[in-house]
């Protein structure tokens, strides 16, 4: 999964949703699913932190956080975000998520 760092969003209780995204992956684990979290911030660092996870193996699908594609301001991200999965796992499927708790569902319905 490919989610935007709650931690650098003044109000959000990133602690809540970091557990809720941490759930949902260990339910994934638990089916036999390898399954990781990379987190982004658009500070121009999303790039390299991408291609580092991405690149670690080859991914069947990417799970793409709501955090991520629903502010209008970072649709730029957003846009970063689906390149970098194109061009550096090229064979996954991409899926989206609408909050962090149904995380599993989105990567189950690709696999």
């Amino acid at each position: 999964m490919i989610g935007y760092d709650a931690r650098t969003v003044p109000g959000l209780d990133a602690e809540a949703i970091h557990s809720g995204v941490e759930a949902e992956l260990e339910r994934l684990r638990e089916q036999g699913v390898h399954a990781s979290l990379a987190l982004v911030v658009a500070d121009g660092s999303a790039e390299g932190v991408m291609r580092d996870a991405l690149s670690q193996r080859d991914w069947d699908v990417v799970v793409v956080g709501a955090g991520i594609r629903r502010p209008d301001e970072l649709v730029g991200l957003f846009e970063e975000v689906v390149e970098c999965v194109r061009r550096f796992a090229p064979g996954a499927k991409v899926a989206f998520n609408t909050h962090p708790g149904d995380t599993a569902e989105a990567a189950l319905r690709h696999l």
